[in-house]
């Protein structure tokens, strides 16, 4: 009888720890990681405050667990375990684009909580980093890749490469096409990818 009971357990203590994690989400893109406190986290998650604490380590905990969820999403480890069944790149920096939108959608509010709040909280700044190096590390991969492949030009190097798949595909890509100036996201990667495409053909930036 102790397993499932045991179990049930499990669920429950799995089922209250999401809920904390879904409220701050909620919580901290709605007011602000700073205006949002643990006592909000509670109420929304249905929690006691203690439970907060206890179960994420309070607002710290949540903005971490948070940066993890997007960083380490399940598809980041699909696409990268796919990456060298590519011979094609043309298909490569499609999916690429195509892995990138589904992040920016899933998880954009994470990302923009991060971003603005990441030069005031050394915490925040700390699971920026944290993000970051993971985000920029699977677009190197990508850029190795390519560049393996025969998808960059002859005289960039893998950096160059890596440097330019991150200027489109970085933060500000998305961000900038579909906050700023209104495209939909069809359009942001559609125009991505051509852009992309043709910045790896050309040579290296002048020195």
């Amino acid at each position: 009888m102790s397993g499932p009971h045991r179990s049930r357990r499990s669920d429950y203590a799995e089922a209250t720890r999401q809920a904390i994690v879904d409220a701050a989400r909620l919580l901290f893109a709605r007011k602000g990681y700073f205006l949002t406190t643990v006592e909000d986290i509670a109420k929304e998650a249905r929690v006691a405050p203690t439970t907060v604490y206890a179960v994420s380590g309070g607002k710290q905990g949540l903005m971490r667990t948070l940066v993890d969820t997007w960083s380490q999403a399940p598809v980041v480890a699909e696409s990268m375990g796919e990456l060298d069944s590519f011979t094609d790149p043309d298909a490569l920096l499609r999916q690429t684009a195509v892995v990138v939108r589904s992040m920016r959608e899933s998880f954009g509010d994470i990302m923009r909580m991060v971003l603005t709040t990441a030069p005031h909280n050394e915490d925040v700044s700390e699971g920026l980093a944290i993000g970051t190096e993971r985000y920029r590390g699977a677009l190197d991969a990508v850029a190795a890749h390519l560049h393996q492949i025969g998808g960059t030009h002859p005289d960039l190097t893998v950096q160059q490469a890596a440097d330019i798949m991150w200027f489109y595909f970085g933060y500000s890509g998305y961000f900038t096409l579909l906050d700023d100036n209104g495209w939909s996201y069809d359009e942001a990667e559609r125009w991505l990818v051509r852009q992309a495409t043709a910045a790896l053909r050309s040579g290296p930036h002048p020195a």
